[in-house]
């Protein structure tokens, strides 16, 4: 059982009208589908929803929802947002067993950055990915990736195949090594190297021009 329990109605009218008074109610709209039952309209109590999100626990991973005394668990696809007021407008929850096989997406944490060569030489680490697609049972969903860092030098990557998975879950992409981070020079250092060297060029340019200058006064005391 999940620690996210969402208590939900059954709405019985759809569409936008249905959608808007639901809000205007303190309601978030939704739909419940997947499985061997056809899709439902539910609604769910905005500030029990947002309590959910607000834990960073819910999209993703399973979560149980509770109808009249019943319960059903169940994964959060996706939540819409009001891009103004940040206020959830729709929720999609997909019907799922413990066993049940679902890919989803992991955030990747990079761990020991402070044991990173690279980056104690001014290296900066370059995230290709920052979460990961896996397929792994909905009731063994990890938190997330982790990657250790300790001894990356410049130039180094870490592709998917560096990283060790819990047994039974796989990468969705399995065609490729794909790349997750790089550790690349800074732009900083890389300028300050070669301002070293245009600085060297122009002294040297100096000392030849010095060293031509002695050899014509050589010349003038001969005459």
């Amino acid at each position: 059982m999940s620690d996210i329990v969402l208590p939900v109605d059954v709405r019985d009218n759809t569409g936008t009208g249905a959608a808007r008074a639901a809000r205007r109610d303190g309601f978030v709209p939704g739909t419940l589908y997947g499985g061997k039952l056809g899709p439902v309209a539910i609604a769910v109590r905005e500030n029990v929803l947002r309590k959910a999100i607000n834990s960073g626990k819910f999209l993703s991973h399973m979560v149980t929802l509770e109808h009249k005394g019943e319960k059903q668990t169940v994964i959060p696809k996706d939540v819409q947002f009001d891009p103004v007021s940040d206020f959830p407008l729709h929720v999609d929850l997909f019907r799922v067993e413990a066993d049940s096989v679902i890919d989803v997406e992991v955030t990747v944490h990079f761990i020991n950055e402070d044991k990173a060569p690279g980056l104690k030489r001014g290296g900066a680490l370059n995230v290709v990915r920052h979460s990961v697609e896996l397929s792994c049972p909905a009731g063994s969903i990890p938190e997330s990736i982790e990657i250790d860092l300790s001894g990356m030098e410049i130039g180094d990557s870490v592709h998917i195949s560096d990283v060790t998975l819990p047994e039974g879950i796989t990468p969705t992409i399995s065609d490729r090594d794909f790349t997750i981070a790089t550790l690349a020079g800074a732009r900083v250092a890389l300028e300050d190297e070669e301002d070293e060297v245009e600085e060297g060029e122009d002294g040297d340019e100096g000392t030849e021009a010095e060293a031509d200058e002695g050899e014509e006064e050589g010349e003038g005391s001969e005459d």
